[in-house]
């Protein structure tokens, strides 16, 4: 009798240690994520990694620049949308996108992204969709000082674009790889803004202040910045009324 029960204590305690094992693993393989109240429902918005986001509302799921290498995908849902901002591999990965398409799944995106996902539809700065109540708005990206060499921006104007999501009257902002050009600073009314802070393809953290400071959204993310120090730019933005929020995206 006391060895049954010694052996059924091994396995129950076994048992307990595979599950809080699989429980530790499933919980460090799904991303970190905010929320925001609207009128049509609470966003969450995932932070999967680098330029890689997904937005969920209501069951609705929509991912931003999904790639691999930002991140582990395995226990996120498929898309019911899928936007990408340009065709750079850190950006555009065919292969996963390929795995999170459902038969109903859209995906927009930039123009030269098309040669590579010819299902997709492009976009240019200026264009709008709307699709179950979400209205997707094209902004533009582009570099003005940073150049891979004379006359050769690494992002030129015209080729990528960021994305404007309006949800249940809040706007959320995902600028893509950009600077602080004069038509992020007009924007208006943006909630939620991600901004790329990471040299020399983006913006330095003083470059995502100027921009910010101007069009003033409420919550601030920086995002895709690698090895750049986030202290600086909390401390740009610092009795601001800008909320900086610092999340895993590197």
């Amino acid at each position: 009798m006391v060895n049954c029960l010694y052996i059924r204590s091994k396995r129950i305690i076994s048992t307990l240690i595979i599950a809080a094992m699989t429980f530790h693993a499933f919980s460090q393989d799904v991303p970190d994520y905010d929320k925001v109240s609207t009128s049509a429902g609470v966003v969450e918005m995932h932070f999967i990694g680098h330029g890689s986001l997904m937005f969920k509302v209501n069951g609705f799921v929509i991912y931003i620049d999904p790639v691999n290498s930002a991140g582990d995908y395995r226990f996120l849902p498929k898309a019911d949308i899928i936007l990408v901002t340009h065709e750079h591999g850190d950006h555009l990965d065919t292969g996963l996108i390929n795995d999170l398409k459902k038969q109903e799944t859209l995906l927009f995106c930039n123009e030269n992204s098309i040669s590579k996902v010819p299902w997709a539809m492009a976009m240019v700065a200026g264009d709008r969709q709307e699709i179950n109540n979400i209205i997707i708005e094209a902004a533009p990206a582009y570099n003005i000082v940073n150049v891979r060499a004379p006359g050769q921006p690494f992002h030129p104007i015209g080729a990528g674009i960021g994305f404007i999501l309006t949800i249940g009257g809040k706007r959320f902002y995902v600028a893509g790889d950009t600077e602080n050009t004069p038509e992020m600073k007009s924007l208006k009314n943006i909630t939620v803004a991600f901004l790329p802070m990471n040299l020399p393809y983006t913006m330095t953290p003083e470059m995502v202040a100027d921009a910010a400071i101007a069009f003033k959204p409420e919550i601030l993310y920086p995002y895709h910045y690698g090895e750049t120090n986030t202290d600086i730019i909390v401390k740009l933005l610092k009795d601001t009324g800008i909320t900086v929020r610092i999340r895993n995206l590197k």
